[in-house]
């Protein structure tokens, strides 16, 4: 497999730099990644403490992972409307693995538990890590308002809220998908995309599998009309025909398969008239499936910010989740559209809770800015370990010397401890990220 990729990520870079007679150019970014996560998990070979680098894998216990990434992008402008994209991903280590960590974030050919608590990719396990992936290859072609788009690209969340590319790792994951864009409608955009595979944000960027983590055994159809037609408005509707989802078993214990309908609404207020710089959103959604014996899901959403002085914005959301079949959690990763997701709060709020939300964020001049944000979430019962759940995550964003620094530190509480699982959770997040 690492000599397929590596010989097709090649082919790609001759084959665009070869155009002598066409525009291309090249851009990427180079990533070092570090994230420490501790807990006070009971039992034996249980490791609480943060910043271990135990190469031995601590069950409940704590984990410390970094990545070395860099990522090239190349385009080109083919001609006739038609364009291309290419884009290659290395992932290694630097040798860390050696004495100061024992995993990695995101990989080639890691493997991963998807721990139940935060599924942020803290357990993905050293692997032979230092591999290529040709993430992104793509032709667009251009005709009067409308352009297609075929091949492995990254959808955004403001498009597809249920499928979309996630951003909070190394470098973000993509979709084996085709995509229509159509913006003949004034103040409208009309998209269209047929979804089949995607890789796996969390682990390994080189293996495209089903949707849903192999939830979606077949391809998604998905419709979003965007308008703007409204005073200081959009309106985003969204409609996916998901095919062959499988999650209950039958007596024999095989999947039951069915199609399933899902809805999502966002509608964003904003406005530079406004007092204060106010903003406020809604968003509702429902996961339908056309089997009666399951249960649908809904979800409805509420959040508002300002900016009460210079350089300080407040904010406060609020969503509530039913007790459907399916959570409401991004297809093509571990993430929610809710206005009230966090950095690790994914698994709480995407299925029968009501979480509250509120953030600040104040930029110091030149230094940065400072961002905190506390949630807390109700009746959750996604999760064995506890019903009710709190997050708080202060982060810290600067640039300097043309670099973009993360620091960032989240502590999860949930309100009791049984079977040895944990009762709180500190991560620790650094992440350097130079553009070019």
């Amino acid at each position: 497999m690492k000599k397929i990729l590596v010989s097709l990520a090649a082919a790609s870079i001759v084959a665009t730099a070869g155009m002598a007679d066409v525009d291309f150019k090249t851009s990427g970014q180079t990533v070092i990644y570090y994230q420490t996560v501790g807990n006070n998990a009971n039992g034996t070979d249980k490791d609480a403490d943060l910043f271990s680098s135990d190469n031995v894998q601590k069950t409940g216990g704590d984990k410390t992972s970094a990545n070395f990434g860099v990522q090239l992008n190349f385009d080109a402008d083919l001609k006739n409307d038609f364009t291309f994209g290419s884009q290659i991903s290395y992932l290694g280590t630097l040798g860390l693995e050696k004495n100061v960590v024992n995993g990695t974030m995101q990989g080639t050919t890691t493997t991963n538990s998807n721990d139940a608590m935060t599924n942020t990719g803290d357990d993905a396990t050293v692997n032979n890590s230092d591999a290529f992936a040709l993430t992104k290859l793509y032709i667009a072609k251009k005709v009067g308002n409308t352009t297609l788009k075929l091949g492995r690209q990254e959808l955004p969340k403001s498009l597809s809220p249920l499928a979309f590319s996630e951003g909070w790792n190394v470098f973000k994951n993509t979709f084996d998908a085709s995509l229509l864009v159509n913006t003949d409608v004034k103040d409208t955009v009309i998209v269209g995309a047929y979804v089949s595979k995607v890789n796996n944000v969390s682990s390994d960027l080189a293996t495209f599998d089903d949707l849903g983590g192999g939830l979606v055994h077949d391809a998604a159809y998905m419709l979003t009309v965007q308008n703007k037609s409204l005073p200081m408005t959009t309106v985003t509707a969204t409609y996916y025909a998901l095919g062959n989802v499988g999650t209950a078993k039958d007596s024999a214990n095989n999947p039951s398969n069915e199609g399933v309908n899902a809805y999502w609404a966002d509608v964003a207020i904003a406005d530079k008239s406004l007092p204060m710089g106010l903003k406020a959103g809604l968003q509702a959604g429902r996961i339908s499936p056309e089997n009666n014996a399951w249960n649908d899901t809904n979800a409805i959403g509420v959040k508002v910010s300002a900016t009460p002085m210079k350089d300080l914005t407040l904010g406060a959301a609020y969503t509530s989740v039913d007790n459907g079949t399916l959570a409401i959690q991004n297809l093509g990763g571990v993430k929610t559209p809710l206005y009230t997701q966090m950095v690790a709060n994914q698994n709480e709020i995407s299925k029968t809770n009501n979480t509250y939300m509120l953030k600040a964020a104040y930029n110091i001049s030149d230094m940065g800015t400072a961002v905190v944000s506390y949630a807390n979430t109700y009746d959750s019962q996604l999760t064995a370990t506890a019903n009710d759940y709190a997050e708080l995550d202060v982060a810290y964003k600067f640039k300097a010397a043309g670099v973009d620094f993360l620091t960032a530190y989240v502590n999860q509480n949930w309100d009791h401890k049984a079977n040895d699982k944990a009762d709180h959770q500190d991560i620790i997040r650094v992440v350097a990220r130079y553009n070019f």
